[in-house]
């Protein structure tokens, strides 16, 4: 059962993890690892691994851009940044996710 569980519960996280990351991004510029730091001390774990496809997808889609900036620690860093567009997909999922919560909070609490 607890294996069960926790599958369902990493679904759910690669479901909203597109979600996160436009959130996260419009509140400011950030490179993969400040991302990944963020993700984490929300308890949303994620490994690079699956996080550089998504940020390579967003900014396919032209959600996201991002810049080159020297870094005093080691090579350069890209920062990552949301676009016009992202900012109205983010208002999209927004509002998807306010739909889902409120069906779910309606789906529990009604009588059969």
């Amino acid at each position: 059962m607890e294996n069960n569980v926790d599958n369902v519960r990493a679904q759910m996280r690669k479901g909203v993890l597109e979600y996160c990351i436009l959130s996260i991004l419009n509140r400011g510029e950030a490179y993969a690892s400040s991302i990944l730091e963020t993700l984490k001390a929300a308890n949303m774990i994620v490994v690079e691994g699956t996080l550089y496809p998504l940020l390579i997808r967003q900014k396919n889609q032209g959600l996201l851009s991002y810049r080159w900036e020297e870094s005093t620690q080691g090579p350069p860093r890209k920062y990552y940044c949301i676009t016009d567009k992202g900012r109205e997909q983010l208002q999209e999922m927004d509002l998807a996710w306010s739909e889902l919560v409120e069906t779910i909070r309606t789906l529990k609490t009604q009588k059969s």
